[in-house]
């Protein structure tokens, strides 16, 4: 198990040194300059050049990468251009927020879309199994801004069940917010569920014809007992695996939802630092989320280790 954890890590860190490369020189390229914000309307060049100095822009690229990456490995990812604050402590803030959306996104895709997916599995052929892929196929299709949209409408201003938007934290009211995070996890985890019953079927699929799930009939078990102990259970290796790359996903990719529903999460915090030219703060979050989804894939792949026998023999 080490060396294969060892040999994995040693394709994680180059893949983490690629992506900051990447990051720094896509942000050098992105047009205007922070500074000039900074620097007031008057634009003093005295101040321009106080600035650069102060932020080391002056020093050649090749530097100011080594800087950068030098200082991340401090766990410093520099200072905001437009609040002046550490863009760690910007991150420590909002991380939690869309950490929480991620964890009760993954609840909704998991408890709608492996039921649906082994039902679907078993009843090949059947009505249910075409029921279960046409709302499959609409969950993977349907955008989440405009789920999210229609539930608003629907859930908070016509029903008023839900609050429309905000965000309250847990150690502040727990059951609040759970409330104002119920609906943009729902909207996240319906794409997600779509994702996790086709694959889940998949699996089931390529099980339930195995000679050892006919033995297991033959042997007289209970259908129950034969579907979830031993089809479930074998074909369970690549849904967990998937299910951690969907967490890594989540964690990156809840831009739209954050904003419909002003959820303060990372999303929120890059769209901001986006439109504010703030490259410091995209830089760090950006760098945070693929080493974050990098860590999620590293898990996943222990994950079919521990569940996969034939990979603990080799």
């Amino acid at each position: 198990m080490l060396s294969f954890f060892l040999r994995r890590v040693a394709i994680a860190l180059p893949t983490i040194l690629l992506i900051s490369v990447f990051v720094f020189a896509l942000q050098k390229l992105l047009p205007g300059d922070p500074l000039l914000v900074l620097a007031g309307e008057e634009r003093d060049p005295e101040v321009l050049e106080f600035l650069r100095e102060k932020y080391r822009l002056n020093d050649p690229i090749p530097v100011q990468y080594l800087t950068w990456v030098g200082n991340a490995l401090q766990g410093d990812l520099g200072t905001s251009f437009r609040t002046n604050q550490p863009v760690t402590e910007l991150i420590a803030q909002k991380l939690p927020v869309t950490i929480q959306l991620a964890v009760m996104s993954l609840i909704f895709a998991v408890v709608i879309g492996i039921p649906a997916g082994i039902l679907s599995a078993y009843r090949k052929g059947t009505v249910t199994d075409y029921v279960a892929n046409v709302v499959a196929l609409s969950g993977l299709s349907i955008p989440n801004f405009w789920l999210g949209i229609m539930l608003i409408l629907l859930v908070s201003v016509k029903w008023q069940l839900l609050p429309a938007s905000g965000y309250v934290p847990p150690g502040e009211d727990l059951w609040q917010s759970i409330r104002t995070m119920l609906m943009p996890a729902f909207v996240l985890g319906t794409a997600l569920a779509a994702t996790l019953m086709r694959h889940t079927r998949s699996a089931m699929l390529g099980v339930l014809t195995s000679d050892y799930v006919r033995t297991a009939r033959a042997k007289g078990l209970s259908e129950r007992k034969v579907v979830l102990k031993h089809a479930f259970r074998n074909a369970l290796t690549p849904i967990v695996t998937l299910t951690a790359l969907l967490f890594g996903e989540l964690i990156a990719g809840a831009v739209l939802t954050e904003q419909i529903f002003t959820i303060p999460g990372f999303g929120k915090l890059v769209v901001d630092a986006v439109f504010n030219r703030d490259y410091a703060v995209v830089q760090g979050i950006v760098l945070v989320t693929a080493v974050g989804f990098i860590v999620m894939n590293l898990l996943a792949d222990m994950a079919y280790f521990l569940l996969n026998p034939r990979l603990r023999n080799a």
